[in-house]
């Protein structure tokens, strides 16, 4: 079985898949100074606490904090007596292009976006991540990554009016009853809600014209679906969008060393 692990600002994913279905899913703060042994620990209880009984043989990562990896190849050798395949990293190669500016680092969670978005629909697309940071993927006709668009993220955006104004409380994202805020809190949850509406369709209605074909665009992200049930932004959405592509990307690199 494979552990698919992905590492973003925020938080850490830990899913088994059994070859033809994610079978659990768990979610935990990225921490780098926890250990191996504290990554152990909390996986094999809550296996324990779902009666799964998973022998894990293969592992692969995508991280974008490098200071967790350590650890987590550490998890991988002294716990699964497996390598793992750590997207970015030699040895972990990529069943598509990359064309962006020569010395540009993309990030492994936007190469994994693109990797899963081709392999389940085909090329032309624009992968929305609601992550710590919004990210805009565009994936061209043969899958290659050819860039895309970063802005803060929804959380980031109203934790900072927060931190940074010292009369507008903290509150959270939803869909206010309508655009003008009769309070406070109506205010800033329309500021940011259709803000970032008219962020994600301008962008991509953007990325459209400049590639001067058809785009579908493909949202992932915890945020996703409160935005696609209010407004009509994507053409689906994919809740495991990341952990297909790292199923994608070890098969890949699997095959290869067959």
């Amino acid at each position: 079985m494979l552990l698919a692990i992905d590492c973003g600002n925020t938080n850490t994913v830990f899913s088994i898949w059994d070859g033809d279905a994610f079978i659990a899913t768990w979610r935990t703060s990225t921490e780098w100074k926890r250990t191996a042994d504290q990554y152990y620990v909390w996986l094999n209880t809550l296996m324990r606490l779902q009666n799964i009984d998973a022998d894990i043989t293969d592992m692969i990562i995508s991280s974008t904090v490098p200071r967790v990896v350590f650890n987590l190849r550490v998890l991988a050798d002294r716990y699964f007596n497996t390598r793992p395949f750590v997207v970015g990293k030699p040895g972990c190669a990529l069943p598509i292009d990359v064309r962006v500016d020569e010395g540009t680092q993309v990030g492994p969670d936007r190469l994994v976006n693109t990797v899963a978005g081709y392999d389940l629909y085909g090329g032309d697309l624009i992968v929305v991540d609601f992550g710590t940071a919004t990210t805009f993927d565009v994936v061209a006709d043969d899958g290659a990554y050819i860039g895309g668009v970063i802005a803060p993220g929804v959380n980031l955006s109203l934790e900072a009016l927060h931190n940074a104004a010292a009369a507008l409380p903290h509150v959270d994202i939803s869909k206010p009853p309508s655009v003008i805020g009769t309070n406070t809190v109506a205010c800033m949850q329309s500021g940011v809600f259709w803000g970032y509406v008219g962020l994600v369709r301008e962008i991509c209605e953007r990325i459209r014209a400049e590639r001067a074909r058809p785009m579908r665009v493909i949202a992932t992200g915890g945020l996703a679906p409160l935005f696609q049930q209010a407004v009509d932004l994507f053409d689906d959405y994919q809740d495991e969008l990341t952990m297909h592509g790292l199923t994608v990307i070890h098969d890949y690199n699997k095959d290869k060393a067959e």
